[in-house]
Parts: C-alpha cells; sequence; structure tokens
C-alpha cells in the first residue's frame, strides 16, 4: 500500500489481523517520524501495508497497540508492535534481508547514535521555532541557535570528508536526519541553507535517492497541511486525498 488512503481517528473499527509475512506500518502521511521509518522500509524493500492514524483523534484500538500514542509504530503477524522512530527502523533493519542500513563495526555504529543523539537538539529547536511563530514572537534568537547547531552538524559532515553522514553510500543516520530538512520551508529557515553550504549539497544528493523520491511531499502541499494543523482542523491529516 501506499499510504494515501484517509486517516482513522476515533470510532473506527480495528484493522484485522497483520496477514501472514506481511508488517503493517502505522503512520501519518506528514509526519517526520513516520517517514524515517517509510524511508527504511522503501530502501530496504520491505513488503508493508500502510494503516495511518489521525493524530488529532486517535481511535482507542490504536492507543491500546500503542501506549505512546504515537507513530510511526510496525505490527508484526505475531501481534509484536514496535514503536517510536528509532527503534523501529532499527528494527527494521536488523531482522529484514536486503541493503543493511546501519553499520556492523560498533565503533561506526555508536558515531552514527551520538550524531543522531546531537540533532535531537536540532528537530526540538525546529518545533520551538514553529511555535514561536505561531505565536507572533521574535523568532531571531532561536533562529541564530538553530544556525549554531546546524553549522556543527556541518563540521560533523565536512570532517568525514564523504558525501553523507553514513560515508560514501547512504546509511540509516542519513534517512534519520532528512525528514526535518525537507520540512525547513514550513519551519521558515529555508535561508538558513545560504550559510551551511555542504549541508545543502548533501540534502540534495538526498533528493536523488530513490526511497526519499518515493517518500517525497511537496513543500506547498506540507505548507497546507501544516496552516491546517495549527487551526485544529482534524481532517488536516487527509489534506490533498
Amino acid at each position: 500500500m501506499t499510504g494515501s488512503q484517509k486517516s482513522l481517528g476515533k470510532g473506527s473499527p480495528a484493522p484485522g489481523p497483520v496477514p501472514e509475512g506481511n508488517l503493517r506500518l502505522y503512520s501519518m502521511r506528514f509526519c517526520p517520524f513516520a517517514q524515517r521509518a517509510r524511508l527504511v522500509l522503501s530502501a530496504k524493500g520491505i513488503k508493508h501495508e500502510v494503516i495511518n492514524i489521525n493524530l488529532k483523534s486517535k481511535p482507542d484500538w490504536f492507543l491500546e497497540k500503542v501506549p505512546s500514542g504515537c507513530v510511526p509504530a510496525v505490527e508484526l503477524s505475531n501481534g509484536v508492535v514496535i514503536f517510536e522512530s528509532p527503534i523501529v527502523c532499527d528494527f527494521l533493519d536488523e531482522a529484514y534481508p536486503g541493503k543493511k542500513l546501519t553499520p556492523a563495526d560498533p565503533i561506526k555504529k555508536a558515531k552514527e547514535k551520538m550524531i543522531l543523539e546531537f540533532y535531537n537538539g536540532v528537530t526540538t529547536l525546529l518545533y520551538k521555532i514553529f511555535g514561536a511563530q505561531q505565536e507572533k514572537k521574535d523568532v531571531a534568537e532561536l533562529k541564530t541557535e538553530l544556525l549554531s547547531k546546524l553549522q556543527k552538524l556541518q563540521q560533523i559532515l565536512i570532517k568525514k570528508k564523504t558525501p553523507y553522514f553514513g560515508g560514501e553510500s547512504l546509511t540509516m543516520i542519513d534517512y534519520m536526519l532528512y525528514p526535518w530538512f525537507e520540512r525547513f520551508v514550513v519551519f521558515g529557515v529555508e535561508d538558513i541553507f545560504s550559510q551551511t553550504p555542504e549541508l545543502k549539497k548533501w540534502y540534495n544528493l538526498m533528493l536523488k535517492d530513490p526511497a526519499v523520491k518515493g517518500t517525497f511531499t511537496p513543500p506547498e502541499v506540507l505548507q497546507e497541511f501544516f496552516k491546517l494543523y495549527v487551526q485544529g482542523n482534524i481532517n488536516a491529516v487527509d489534506y490533498g486525498l
């Protein structure tokens, strides 16, 4: 499934069991965390079905399966449910055949996890900027802080002397970082690319990746979704369908 079907909300019936040999992804079309899982599923060619969840009106059965109420989550045919995007992505890479996205070397793996840990501060700041913008507050100081963090991230890439954070080819860390860069226009920080040219170069390379192309949402669609979402529109998650 492509994940283009309408979202399930409160009061919707629970889906049946996951068919043997299949995998179910609980997602939301515009969620960057869920996009991480969709990128990994695509990159590894894992057969799966997608059920989109209305995060403003979560079904009771979904909250029973996923107590955090967050996407992404994957459900297996044996009823096991795994959630939280880094955990889901690591599981998919370890449990399924195909291209391995996580380095086998423990030191390389640890370094990628350290990058991700640092990057969590970037995503937190992006949401702070977004929230401040909605309240018509000045975001100059927050944007300066964001630039500083992104310049440090850029330095990591420069020191590696490779096109990707994972090395000469795409690895898990690149997919884990990517979704928020796709949303820079929504956060109103796309001008930062002019001061982080190596990150922009990396981003442009990412746009050529088949998995990225397959999960990409045009900026104008993202903007319209976010506009509806912050207005509290319960159907924002189905924008464009």
